[in-house]
């Protein structure tokens, strides 16, 4: 189950960056850390972390993933900015 989230949240970088040579290293312990297969050799790109923190480290890390917003929510914007100023 520990590796599981791990295996997602790399999951979930590979779809946001683009790059499906990410991986996600898992060390005794419980500490987990990222690699980049891209260039051919595991390139590191973090320190060996618990499992939380590196579910969090790759959620944060690469680009985010872009906010869904509807007419409706930009219509409500307009209107708050509306009335701000």
């Amino acid at each position: 189950m520990r590796t599981t989230r791990a295996t997602h949240a790399v999951e979930r970088l590979k779809t946001r960056s683009g790059n499906p040579r990410y991986a996600a290293i898992a060390l005794s312990g419980g500490l987990f850390y990222l690699v980049d297969r891209s260039s051919g050799a595991d390139q590191k790109v973090s320190e060996p972390l618990p499992l939380d923190e590196f579910v969090k480290f790759v959620d944060d890390f690469g680009p985010k993933k872009p906010r869904k917003v509807s007419k409706l929510d930009l219509a409500f914007e307009e209107q708050i900015r509306k009335s701000k100023g």
